[in-house]
């Protein structure tokens, strides 16, 4: 697969197969992604791979802690927390047309709740991934953080596979630190669900918007 068709195939996929992933097709790509950039070459990625018994271990805490609600602090916030426009429709917008692909209403919170509860799970996926990262790393060594899970995301579609980057998992960052027995000063980043995306499911037809390149885009000469 060419580079172009892996950059425009590639999506966040919410509903996989449960067709096993060889884990030499996920040491083989994982070990390319460590090629990407990486300021001053300070590498400062740390990938965790879930699967197996320990991932069911994880399904199964999960379930419990998510029961119970939101109960732990994020280390970082995912959005700014005045989003702005044109950013702030942009998110609406995403959410309208994932909710809109599985027939869920606005004001079905629960089926939205327990949709969400989906995040979790990994979708179903048979990998999961954790990137973790020294917290005295600043915003440098975060933007390499997701040129890595970028780099890795290409190469899993280039072997037919999908995936989906899921920074959910940082409104659990005790647990995950818990179950990945985190050295003291370590960050959880995001997650990322791995597998073959479930061709029939309604919410895998769905392509998020782009704003166009005049948008975001200036050619000075």
């Amino acid at each position: 697969m060419d580079i172009t068709t892996a950059v425009t195939t590639r999506r966040s996929v919410r509903d996989f197969l449960d067709t096993p992933v060889p884990e030499a097709t996920l040491r083989k790509v994982i070990e390319t992604a460590l090629r990407s950039p990486s300021g001053g070459n300070l590498q400062p990625w740390h990938l965790h791979v879930v699967t197996g018994d320990a991932l069911d271990r994880l399904k199964t805490l999960m379930r419990e802690k998510v029961s119970k609600g939101f109960n732990e602090l994020p280390e970082y916030e995912i959005y700014p927390p005045k989003l702005q426009s044109p950013y702030r429709e942009r998110r609406y917008e995403i959410g309208e047309l994932m909710y809109r692909q599985l027939g869920i209403a606005r004001e079905d919170k629960a089926a939205r709740f327990k949709w969400f509860q989906r995040n979790f799970e990994f979708f179903g996926a048979p990998v999961g991934l954790f990137c973790t990262v020294d917290e005295n790393m600043g915003p440098p060594q975060w933007s390499d953080l997701g040129m890595v899970l970028q780099t890795l995301m290409l190469l899993l579609r280039s072997e037919g596979l999908d995936s989906c980057a899921q920074e959910s998992w940082a409104l659990y960052p005790n647990t995950i630190s818990e179950f990945l027995n985190l050295p003291d000063g370590r960050k959880v980043f995001a997650g990322m669900a791995i597998g073959h995306a479930n061709p029939d499911s309604p919410v895998n037809q769905l392509t998020s918007p782009r704003a166009p390149m005049a948008e975001n885009v200036q050619f000075l000469s």
